[in-house]
């Protein structure tokens, strides 16, 4: 196969599939979201023979956990695909919302108008069930896609693209709207991402060396985030058992995600109370602790000394930084300093306090009393997400239909010439 002329004829074909897209009527996209979940609820057996093709190299050569993790398909995660799909189609269609109407002095009226973007490349690594998930989105807000999955998932993310390509079928919607890339050839992905005439956004998910490579090549703009390295403060009015199982599910809930909690910041006036309990809790799930001197004085020799590393790393494994701070203006500046601007967690029982947080964390989700694993688009009512970005321009946080869409300025005139 010659890749850059087989990526010329995909790009050719998504630029001409999103202005079809661009024109399509909310029933005919809602049509294709629920005919695609009912074939993959219909090829679940299907769907799980061809992970399981995917996986047994993985797993025959020891790979990491936890992409090993996130490779996986369950019957559970298929239905979750489904659901995602029903999820996207119930959401309201954004495009051709006008908003921000007002007449100016000429008399001419002025407003928005939301669009889609256009053409939506998406690289990504492991998890399959982002094919479904991007195949939704960009479906819905009115866009064409490229997928380019991980090799490791090829056989799944074929699987899942048949069933994408049957719901399309049916709504009347050309198939060459959702491309999954029919090649493992890495160049696949330096042509994708250098095609500005065909591809008008690249959304890359993975690990912080692919999307830095991309971040770096590309010739379109990105949506991106590099880590998550996120972090859960305990403040010293924090309630004890609310304390606890935050930290407890930030952490253990998953930990190949990049909404799990990677540092623990505790007060110092609550530290001799609270981190005895947490480590309790964690200890269960063998989670080996990293702290600093404070930390150790309070649990003793079996917690690692932490270096300046610790507080920068994003472990994807059960590991946790713990760091004992003096107040909420130090955990603050930890969190902005260290931090990956991903999402980060108080917990505490001081409005005062709570409200600084939000207002002065600098990262694209920020919560009150709530584990970091909430950060999702599926939990954020998304229906699914295409990712996330830490970014501050167009799209900040869980990336759903909005953030697949531009607005226009629109102008209603009756007759208003310019004197």
């Amino acid at each position: 196969m010659d890749v850059k002329d087989y990526m010329q004829r995909v790009g050719l074909a998504a630029r001409q599939a999103s202005r079809a897209m661009a024109r399509a009527e909310t029933s005919q996209k809602n049509q294709a979201l629920l005919a695609m979940a009912e074939a993959i609820e219909r090829e679940q057996a299907g769907l799980l023979a061809a992970n399981a093709r995917d996986l047994e190299a993985p797993r025959r050569d020891g790979l990491d956990s936890a992409l090993i993790d996130r490779l996986t398909l369950s019957a559970k995660t298929v239905a979750g695909m489904a659901e995602g799909l029903r999820q996207v189609a119930a959401l309201p269609d954004p495009i051709g919302e006008m908003n921000d109407f007002s007449y100016r002095p000429s008399g001419i009226q002025l407003g928005k108008m939301r669009v889609p973007l256009g053409v939506v490349g998406i690289i990504y690594e492991a998890r399959p069930n982002v094919t479904a998930d991007a195949a939704a989105l960009c479906l819905k807000s009115g866009n064409a896609t490229i997928l380019r999955g991980g090799s490791e998932a090829f056989h799944s993310n074929q699987a899942i693209a048949a069933c994408v390509h049957e719901g399309l079928a049916r709504a009347g919607l050309p198939q060459t709207a959702v491309q999954v890339l029919a090649t493992t050839d890495r160049a696949a992905v330096g042509e994708l991402i250098t095609m500005p005439d065909y591809v008008d956004v690249i959304v890359p998910r993975g690990g912080k060396g692919l999307i830095a490579r991309i971040s770096a090549e590309a010739r379109v703009p990105v949506i991106k985030h590099l880590d998550g390295n996120c972090h859960v403060y305990i403040d010293d009015t924090a309630n004890p058992d609310k304390a606890v199982a935050i930290a407890v599910n930030a952490k253990t809930h998953r930990y190949g995600t990049c909404n799990t909690m990677e540092t623990l910041l505790v007060h110092s006036a609550f530290a001799e109370f609270i981190l005895p309990r947490v480590a309790a809790a964690l200890a269960p799930h063998q989670v080996e602790l990293r702290g600093c001197e404070r930390t150790r004085a309070i649990l003793g020799d079996s917690v690692t000394a932490a270096s300046d590393d610790d507080w920068y790393t994003e472990y994807l494994a059960p590991i946790l930084a713990v760091r004992v701070v003096r107040d909420l203006d130090e955990a603050i500046e930890h969190i902005n300093r260290y931090g990956s601007h991903h999402t980060d967690a108080i917990v505490s029982e001081d409005y005062s306090r709570n409200r600084r947080f939000l207002r002065e964390v600098d990262s694209s989700s920020v919560m009150v009393n709530a584990s970091t694993r909430f950060a999702d688009g599926f939990e954020y009512g998304l229906g699914a997400e295409i990712g996330i970005s830490t970014d501050k321009l167009h799209a900040r946080g869980p990336v759903g239909l909005h953030g697949l869409t531009s607005q226009k300025w629109i102008v209603l005139g009756d007759g208003q010439v310019r004197s």
